[in-house]
């Protein structure tokens, strides 16, 4: 395995053209630092006696319906994140940018910031992030949560003020997370889906850590990749999604080995061929 990164890394280093060290996070990178995944068990939303799954609830459509309940969850969210400190993985991707500079992009599913706490700066989060609002009536810009909103427990509801800094003043609509939902489409203004893809494009290599694949545009990434020459290396626990993508091509390399590890090796090559 390490031959082969080593191969890869040193042949993407000195291309002239579609040179970027691209890296495609998910989930799974931030799950040594204790945030479970939204689709695990972990992310089932209990009000009252309802059991709700993230499928249900985290749509636009049940927003409207049930707009506290959301917003109560995201500040739930919002506090998991803010007790998680960034693990090995998160810091091994910042000491690689340090390393290649502007040929590094970061494109990120995680909602969790944990990427940015750790020092990376060239982050693409593509499914928004949780420490910003928007209206829900599309009236105004997005702006960061205001710092008077305070994480809550899972069984705190909103207070007054909450309800007040929430509620849009242009419009009087309620305010919304800066996420994408399972029923909303991949934008550029949220979700960065053009910058994403023209990255993928211009990439040398494509390392997806963390992450099954499970939506349209990570997918869309990696196709986009492998149809402009990059190699696409898959470091993940179990096969997936990617994995049906890139099996038997020669410019693909499967890993199943966890990212910490994997990272490290990476890191480690790419500082000794850029110095």
């Amino acid at each position: 395995m390490e031959n082969q990164l080593e191969n890869i890394i040193q042949q993407v280093w000195h291309k002239e053209k579609r040179n970027l060290f691209t890296f495609l996070t998910g989930a799974g990178i931030s799950s040594d630092s204790g945030i479970p995944t939204y689709r695990g068990i972990d992310g089932i939303w209990v009000k009252g006696t309802q059991f709700h799954k993230p499928e249900e609830f985290g749509t636009l459509r049940y927003f409207r319906q049930h707009p506290e309940e959301v917003l109560q969850y995201s500040l739930f969210r919002k506090k998991m994140f803010e007790n998680a400190s960034p693990n090995e993985s998160h810091f091994a991707l910042a000491d690689i940018e340090t390393q290649l500079q502007d040929r590094f992009h970061l494109l990120t599913q995680n909602i969790d910031n944990l990427h940015r706490r750790s020092g990376s700066q060239r982050i693409y989060e593509i499914h928004g992030n949780n420490r910003e609002i928007k209206c829900s009536n599309g009236c105004k810009e997005i702006m960061d949560l205001p710092v008077d909103i305070q994480s809550k427990d899972l069984d705190e509801d909103l207070t007054a003020k909450d309800k007040e800094l929430l509620t849009c003043a242009h419009c009087g609509h309620w305010m919304r997370p800066n996420i994408l939902w399972f029923d909303e489409y991949y934008d550029e203004k949220t979700n960065k889906k053009f910058s994403a893809l023209k990255i993928a494009k211009n990439s040398g290599v494509l390392f997806i850590v963390g992450t099954s694949g499970a939506t349209s545009l990570p997918i869309a990434i990696a196709e986009t990749a492998l149809k402009y020459g990059a190699f696409i290396v898959d470091i993940n626990m179990e096969d997936n999604n990617f994995t049906e993508l890139i099996k038997n091509k020669k410019n693909a390399l499967i890993i199943r080995e966890k990212s910490t590890e994997v990272l490290k090796v990476v890191k480690e090559i790419i500082t000794k061929t850029v110095s």
